[in-house]
């Protein structure tokens, strides 16, 4: 039975706008328009409509710190220029579409925004959002293997091997260079842009007795993550380049004469040693010392590491052989290493594999001389959240429930 409203059961009452307001939403309660400067927030209140004006700045705006079902705030891109200096939303410890964080950050112009009030799950919803985009996107892990270019080769009677570049590494328990342990991976935030430089290998040297040139660093930047930075490999020693004992890198070069030179920590190990004369020490790899160069004898290059990020394993980081007169030639270190020349009889030795960062093999005075290995960047994260938005050309492949991305060359990833 349907009770009808008549005339006759009204009784008489007063309503009273607080008795409205729980239980009738009165209109939106508009206030004057908010001009940013860069510095100031604004701080809102439930049931208001704000006009917000970034020409002159950004601006902060703090949501209340506590909140009912159905409160409702209202924002509008006064001037238009919200993708100039974008409006950023304080969540105040409310959750914002489920998420604790990060911070909101509206930067499209022209924007109408309503958010409500649902829960303490999802907390404030927007309810008109011109993006229509999840306005709190969450970080995702992703691994890296970031190695840099190898140390060029040098020239000179016992010219020592050079390193090769440094070798930093996530994936799963495996060591990054010179012992140095698995480093926590990164964390990728969606639709932020990620710069991947892949370091060039070390220049050969350009005359009978000199140095090479050293490697070109690797790295991952973005203005959310710490740059990731891998130093291009050290140069063998050559005396008659004015350097006995080579130059520290990724991995240090090896001596035409003394101590090898030293790697850099947790990236590569240092050169070997050389007692003068027609030996001369191998150059660091990142997985071992540069071998020593003794008794007319010089030193292999040290060894690189093997990795299973591209989901086969693969050894990299090698560093290159010393150079020799007359006794046995040396070998570069595995994963990519140079092996040494010989002067007699000549034999050119042989430069750093591309994309390995191996360091060049040394080489008696003789002409040409050898150069270093480019770098190499790789990354793996969960295909379910791999954008497809890269530049550079990378190889991507997948590995069970992941994608993999081989930078050979400089480009960038967009999370």
């Amino acid at each position: 039975m349907t009770t009808r409203i008549t005339t006759e059961n009204i009784t008489d009452a007063t309503i009273g706008t607080a008795d409205l307001a729980s239980s009738v939403p009165l209109n939106t309660q508009w206030q004057a328009v908010f001009v940013g400067d860069g510095s100031t927030g604004l701080t809102t209140v439930a049931g208001r409509g704000y006009f917000v004006d970034t020409t002159s700045g950004t601006v902060t705006v703090t949501l209340p710190a506590s909140a009912s079902v159905g409160d409702t705030i209202k924002f509008v891109d006064y001037a238009r220029n919200w993708g100039t200096n974008a409006l950023t939303l304080n969540q105040n410890s409310l959750n914002f579409q489920g998420n604790s964080s990060p911070n909101p950050i509206y930067n499209t112009n022209a924007q109408a925004v309503t958010i409500t009030y649902v829960d303490a799950t999802k907390g404030w919803l927007p309810t008109v959002d011109d993006d229509v985009t999840l306005e709190t996107p969450q970080a995702y892990s992703v691994d890296f293997l970031v190695i840099a270019g190898g140390g060029g080769g040098s020239g000179d009677a016992g010219a020592g091997g050079s390193g090769a570049g440094g070798y930093r590494n996530s994936y799963s328990t495996e060591s990054s260079g010179g012992g140095g342990s698995s480093e926590s991976s990164l964390s990728l935030i969606p639709g932020t842009a990620y710069t991947v430089t892949v370091g060039a290998g070390g220049t050969a040297s350009g005359s009978s007795s000199g140095l090479g040139g050293s490697g070109g660093d690797s790295s991952i930047a973005g203005s959310d993550i710490t740059t990731i930075t891998s130093a291009g490999g050290g140069v063998g020693g050559s005396g008659g380049g004015g350097d006995d004992t080579g130059t520290v890198g990724g991995s240090g070069g090896g001596a035409d004469n003394g101590t090898g030179s030293a790697g850099t920590s947790n990236q590569g190990y240092k050169g070997g040693d050389s007692t003068g004369g027609n030996d001369s020490g191998g150059g660091g790899g990142a997985g071992a010392v540069g071998a020593n160069g003794s008794g007319g004898s010089s030193g292999d290059g040290g060894a690189g590491l093997a990795s299973s990020i591209t989901g086969s394993s693969v050894t990299r980081g090698g560093g290159g052989g010393g150079a020799t007169y007359n006794t046995a030639q040396t070998s570069g270190g595995s994963g990519g290493g140079g092996d040494g020349g010989t002067q007699s009889p000549v034999r050119q030795g042989s430069s750093g594999t591309a994309n390995t960062g191996g360091g060049a093999g040394g080489k008696y005075a003789t002409l040409p001389h050898n150069a270093g290995g480019s770098g190499v960047v790789i990354l793996r994260m969960a295909t379910a959240k791999y954008s497809g938005t890269t530049s550079g050309s990378p190889t991507v492949s997948t590995s069970g429930s992941d994608t993999i991305l081989i930078y050979n060359a400089s480009g960038s990833i967009t999370g």
